[in-house]
């Protein structure tokens, strides 16, 4: 469906997850839409001050997306767009045992409210190719039909798994509501900050000895495009949202001017931690998958259904780049840490060396 053709906008439409960068852009966008009445950003925590700004037309409810209940019947909503989900785990806000509570028990909670709201029509559902694993069994493109080849060692993905089983539950129980999942590519853009942009913001960039990962990308504002088209149209079912084209590690390393060290796929956790000492993001075994075997996958029914194509792969990582130049630079106090980390590092191997002997 394009853009001019008949349109399920609704009138009391909620999002989750208003506290974050996307969430926040989402429901911004929705409340500036005159074919929307009114927008109910959703959080317990409040938003940063860089996204306040964006939520002044939006009606905040301090609760998770586990907690709504009888919210959505009390407030006749018409569309939900989840978007409250936890892509690493924060040792710093109960690790992975928090990230799985909200990412798998929340959405449950949520679909379980969105049962029971009678005048709900429409269910939008962040999702992820993270869906389809990475394995060197993978296909070279996987579309909305392939199943993943091999269950996914990161809990990000397993989490995804979980999520897209209780949609397709949802969907038996409630076929009158349009339910859409949406796969995203890992964004990126000049806005963005993921584990993804401070992966390739290091001035030295991990990778894996001997691989050469094939990527995609979605730019963060397709992304919002095809959100905000899913509350607006009708598209039930699932897509994979990326831009065309593909980069290989490599080429995405030399064109954001950065240096590529390769180590031993059993040393990139090292290398990880390093990366966690400079203060660079999160790094698990969904990020060390994707850099190992990549992951390609096919946008024709996006394109065809929705009427529009994302930027290209290349195109959207360029953006990034742009916003960027100038590098990262590390100073003393991160020098130090760094250097502190490496002798550390030595001093346990050393230790391992004489225990044997």
């Amino acid at each position: 469906m394009t853009p001019d053709a008949p349109t399920g906008a609704s009138g009391v439409v909620v999002v989750t997850g208003v506290g974050r960068y996307l969430g926040a852009h989402v429901a911004s966008r929705l409340a500036a839409d005159p074919r929307i009445n009114r927008v109910i950003g959703v959080d317990p925590a409040p938003p940063g001050a860089e996204i306040a700004g964006l939520l002044d037309g939006v009606e905040r409810v301090r609760v998770d997306a586990g907690s709504l209940g009888g919210l959505l019947g009390d407030l006749d909503v018409d569309a939900v767009v989840h978007l409250a989900l936890i892509s690493a785990p924060d040792r710093q806000h109960g690790g992975r045992a928090a990230m799985k509570d909200q990412n798998v028990i929340g959405t449950m909670q949520l679909l379980a409210a969105c049962q029971r709201a009678p005048r709900l029509r429409k269910l939008v559902i962040r999702s992820s190719t993270a869906a389809y694993g990475a394995s060197f069994r993978d296909p070279a493109v996987f579309t909305e039909e392939t199943e993943p080849r091999e269950v996914p060692r990161g809990g990000f993905a397993r989490d995804i798994l979980d999520i897209e089983g209780y949609v397709r539950g949802f969907r038996r129980r409630r076929p009158d509501v349009t339910a859409t999942v949406l796969r995203f590519a890992p964004f990126i853009g000049s806005t963005a900050d993921t584990t993804l942009t401070r992966y390739f913001s290091q001035p030295l960039v991990p990778t894996i000895l001997g691989r050469d990962a094939r990527l995609q990308f979605v730019h963060v504002d397709d992304a919002l495009e095809v959100l905000h088209r899913s509350v607006v149209e009708e598209h039930p079912g699932t897509y994979n949202v990326a831009g065309p084209g593909v980069l290989s590690l490599s080429q995405a390393i030399r064109r954001a001017g950065r240096v590529a060290v390769p180590v031993l796929e059993p040393g990139l956790s090292g290398a990880a931690a390093l990366a966690r000492t400079l203060g660079f993001g999160r790094y698990g075994l969904d990020q060390v998958d994707l850099f190992v075997h990549g992951r390609v996958v096919d946008t024709t029914r996006l394109v065809r259904e929705y009427g529009f194509t994302p930027r290209t792969t290349a195109a959207a990582f360029d953006d990034f780049i742009r916003a960027h130049q100038g590098g990262v630079l590390l100073g003393r106090d991160r020098l130090a840490a760094a250097e502190q980390s490496v002798l550390d590092g030595i001093r346990q191997v050393r230790a391992a060396v004489r225990e044997r002997s």
